[in-house]
């Protein structure tokens, strides 16, 4: 079977590619894929992040295994029929994170038929690619316009052991040692 993926950068124009792909390949291999169709340079680290239908940003499983014991998922361990089960299923996809190339990425359709030629294969292109990464927009869900007064936090705090007494024999110690060295000095 051969998948018919779109990929879509995110930024304000329209700038997207249509990548065929085999079943029996990995999200590695469509890794490679969205490098070449989008002529990426460099083998910069990158991730898939399964996604919903509004694109929210769910489990990621990233190009290299990050986790502690050694034993995570990653795009190698991962078909793409396992990935993407059915026409419409949607994952993001982030490469390199200093620059924040960021996709979404769609099922568009499963064909039955031969394999011709290497694959991942680009079989469609629309608008250019930008120079460097477009800038990110963090926008907060709630638009916070004042952080109070400052009349509104209290100042007065008090801890359980509050106790404000000390002793400060350590101190004089030291001090008396200083003391000692600075007359030896001289």
């Amino acid at each position: 079977m051969i998948y018919k993926i779109r990929v879509i950068l995110e930024t304000d124009d329209d700038v997207f590619r249509d990548i065929e792909i085999k079943d029996t390949q990995t999200l590695w291999n469509l890794y490679e894929g969205i490098k070449s169709a989008f002529t990426l340079l460099g083998d910069e680290l990158a991730s898939f992040y399964k996604s919903d239908v509004n694109w929210n940003q769910g489990e990621e499983i990233p190009l290299e295994d990050m986790s502690d014991e050694g034993d995570g998922e990653t795009m190698s361990d991962v078909y793409i029929k396992e990935a993407f089960s059915k026409v419409g299923d949607r994952m993001l996809f982030v490469y390199d994170f200093m620059k924040m190339w960021s996709f979404y990425v769609e099922l568009l359709e499963i064909v039955d038929k031969k394999a011709i030629g290497n694959y991942p294969l680009t079989v469609y292109r629309f608008g250019k690619m930008p120079l460097k990464a477009p800038n990110k927009k963090f926008i907060s869900p709630t638009e916070i316009d004042d952080f109070g007064e400052v009349g509104d936090v209290d100042l007065n705090i008090k801890f359980e052991d509050d106790d404000d007494s000390f002793s400060n024999e350590e101190e004089e110690d030291i001090y008396d040692e200083e003391d000692d060295l600075i007359e030896d000095d001289i």
